[in-house]
């Protein structure tokens, strides 16, 4: 198991290598400057989409504006946003924040472009149903001598949707939060007894398919955010004193990188604070890396520029929101200097110190919520990059593959976790790239004409 871990963590360190570093954020970059800040110019608009002021029943797709932006928040608004950013701060202190807020700033962008693309260019799988992700984007937009690269999207999203990392954290955070303080001995048995029950609530609604699952996390997403909100606001005025001091640290940590305690890249620590920055960012917001796509090429629209914006509101609410509340709580209360704890259990020991007695528990309900959430959009994915590569008739038996993960993502450790999915994710995101960098000037000349009709 440790030559498996190792050869899953080398594996993971070479495909988030410079290039991809390059083609994810110097790609998103100009995408931001191509558009001339777009998604900053229109968040307005892009509110209204998502209240519903254009919704028409009518149109082609399976779910509304508000429905599609749940799913694919349902799927990044979840335990890499509680997890995630625990991990960042416990490698590379609070500047790792910061280069995390820029991966979501150009994250907007991609995202922009990524799902205009998704309903713009939609396909049809072996059944004739209407469908929309990166692997139809770029057989519908760039032709079928492309199909390698969408299939090798595909294949990358077998493994990138799989729901380990969430399932890992979450049984950590029932160890940690309710079994330990107990006295419950913890191991491989209840590991597993967490990951069986996961399992049967998982079956039961991914069954239902896209239509449960949509309604379903269009009910949790809301109503984790506020919780998770108003509980680290509270974490935020119980130590009022020191707010000023640690968001300031972010800033001057990101360029001094003092308490990095990663591998150094090209030779410098500030190189290996960034790459952290941006990794951790991309597992956040997936941006850039398509699957979400898969989610926003399901809405019922006609207007694929009203959906590029409904989707980059999912960075800004996802890293700039979520992901700044957990890493906020982590440092006021100083927890992230600890050794002894990482991963979800930092968080924790963040909640319990600031809100005794109920914290850890208004925690663990938050994170139940985000995973639980997270468990049914995946699958979704899965299934979707199955039926594009074998038939839609073959879609069901991602299922049952999908199904024995979640025992294995309770049953394993999180370096390995982390590793596997982090590495798939680098996978994924450079057909999503390529495809996107390739046809953002069609994504333009539609923007031109819709702004000029509509606003």
């Amino acid at each position: 198991m440790d030559q498996i871990d190792q050869f899953i963590a080398e594996f993971a360190s070479f495909v988030w290598g410079i290039p991809l570093v390059i083609l994810l954020i110097g790609g998103g970059t100009f995408l931001l400057i191509y558009s001339r800040f777009l998604p900053f110019r229109y968040l307005g608009h892009s509110v209204e989409v998502l209240r519903g002021k254009y919704n028409n029943p009518d149109d082609p797709g399976d779910i509304n504006h508000f429905q599609a932006l749940s799913t694919a928040l349902s799927s990044t608004v979840g335990m890499g946003n509680i997890a995630g950013v625990a991990v960042a701060i416990a490698i590379g202190g609070p500047g790792a924040i910061f280069w995390l807020w820029v991966s979501a700033i150009v994250g907007m962008a991609t995202k922009f472009f990524t799902n205009t693309l998704a309903v713009m260019y939609r396909g049809r799988d072996t059944e004739g149903k209407l469908q929309g992700g990166v692997m139809y984007f770029i057989v519908e937009g760039l032709g079928k001598k492309w199909k390698p690269l969408a299939a090798f999207f595909a294949i990358a999203g077998l493994v990138g949707a799989l729901p380990v990392f969430n399932v890992n954290q979450l049984t950590q955070a029932v160890n940690f939060i309710l079994l330990e303080p107990n006295n419950i001995e913890t191991g491989f048995t209840t590991n597993l007894i967490i990951g069986i029950v996961l399992t049967l609530i998982t079956t039961v609604v991914i069954i239902g398919g896209l239509d449960r699952i949509s309604k379903t996390v269009s009910k949790l997403v809301p109503a984790m955010v506020a919780l998770y909100f108003i509980s680290v606001l509270i974490i935020l005025f119980v130590n009022s004193d020191v707010v000023v001091h640690y968001f300031g640290l972010i800033f001057t940590d990101a360029f001094a990188a003092n308490n990095y305690k990663g591998e150094p890249l090209l030779g410098g620590v500030l190189g290996g604070l960034i790459l952290l920055g941006i990794r951790r960012g991309a597992f956040s917001n997936e941006a850039g890396i398509g699957t979400a796509t898969m989610a926003h090429g399901a809405s019922k629209t006609t207007e694929p520029i009203r959906e590029g914006l409904i989707a980059m509101l999912g960075p800004a609410i996802d890293t700039l929101v979520v992901c700044t509340l957990t890493a906020m709580a982590i440092l006021v209360t100083d927890v992230w200097q600890t050794e002894d704890v990482n991963g979800v259990s930092l968080t924790a020991a963040a909640f319990d110190q600031a809100i005794p007695y109920i914290g850890n528990y208004l925690l663990l309900l938050c994170i139940l919520a985000f995973s639980i959430s997270s468990l049914f959009s995946y699958s979704y994915y899965g299934t979707k990059c199955l039926s594009f590569l074998m038939g839609a008739k073959n879609k069901k038996y991602y299922n049952y593959f999908y199904i024995i993960s979640i025992l294995l993502g309770a049953t394993t450790s999180l370096s390995f976790i982390l590793n596997l999915i982090d590495g798939f994710f680098a996978l994924m995101a450079i057909p999503t790239m390529i495809a996107t960098l390739i046809m953002a000037p069609r994504v333009m000349k539609a923007a031109k004409i819709y702004f000029k009709k509509h606003l």
